[in-house]
């Protein structure tokens, strides 16, 4: 039987080559600028991450453990009823995986780099960010684990999940008709990293899009309003240790300048651009028009 290490190192190839194949087409048109910088920096986080998986370092592996030890069933997937239930379950955490990382600094510090690209494209999608492990982020999945799904199958499907998402991440592609109410695709993607007022905090789904139109934050993309990629500060350094890390060393700057115990806490809790004097940067400030 082929190892999990030796599926996930053989999607990897899959996926940088494919990234490599239309970086190398979107260069040669004379369309477009194409920054062979950002590439370059989504690259260096994927060796980076792929280095310190050797590393023993996750905050969820013992929740994950603690969820097993304590499960309340023993749940075997040997039925097509079974990874359809895994299958939706996991897609409904991921939403609130997601709409947790952006909404919540101390996620978003890390979830950042992913947007931190000024151009999407396929490259964009491993570009991930080095500090995940550490935030503990997979935790959001243990109640799977809680009700008796295996650890290593949790993880496995969340790979599968990140997997799809892959092909997502361009700007070539157009609308796909009917499959756009039900399953996240190229174009409600391009709408989820585009910087655009009108557009932030949207389309979390993976897989499916269902639950962003169940829970509001289902947002089309509208043909008079091209999607501007990156950040709503645009990240430019082309130093990949500045782009891992700006928003934990701001996050830090703005714990330290705090007056009181209560601010600290709502620089880590709350959204990204939020400041205890209401002139932040919020999704919900800069569509108020409140700016610094």
């Amino acid at each position: 039987m082929i190892s999990t290490g030796k599926i996930s190192l053989f999607a990897t190839a899959i996926v940088v080559s494919a990234s490599m194949i239309e970086a190398w087409v979107l260069s040669r048109k004379k369309t477009a600028h194409f920054d062979w910088h950002e590439v370059m920096l989504s690259l260096t986080d994927l060796v980076g991450r792929k280095l310190l998986a050797l590393l023993p370092l996750s905050l969820a592996a013992p929740i994950f453990a603690f969820a097993w030890d304590h499960r309340i069933y023993t749940a075997t997937i040997n039925s097509a009823l079974m990874v359809l239930l895994l299958f939706v379950g996991q897609e409904f955490f991921y939403y609130w995986y997601h709409r947790a990382s952006h909404r919540i600094r101390f996620f978003w510090a890390t979830h950042a780099v992913h947007y931190s690209p000024n151009q999407l494209t396929l490259s964009s999608a491993y570009r991930l960010g080095w500090t995940g492990k550490l935030t503990g982020t997979a935790m959001f999945f243990t109640p799977l684990v809680w009700l008796g799904i295996r650890p290593e199958v949790v993880l496995a499907t969340l790979m599968i999940n990140l997997l799809y998402q892959f092909w997502l991440h361009n700007t070539w592609m157009p609308k796909l008709g009917w499959l756009e109410y039900v399953f996240n695709t190229p174009s409600a993607h391009r709408v989820h990293h585009a910087s655009n007022v009108e557009y932030l905090d949207a389309n979390y789904g993976g897989v499916l899009i269902i639950f962003d139109r169940l829970f509001g934050t289902y947002v089309a993309e509208r043909d008079d309003l091209p999607c501007r990629y990156g950040l709503t500060t645009p990240t430019r350094s082309h130093n990949p240790f500045v782009v891992q890390f700006e928003h934990w060393v701001s996050l830090a700057r703005d714990i330290a300048s705090s007056k009181r115990p209560w601010t600290a806490i709502g620089y880590v809790l709350r959204p990204p651009g939020w400041r205890p004097d209401g002139a932040g940067e919020t999704t919900e400030d800069l569509r108020r028009g409140v700016t610094h």
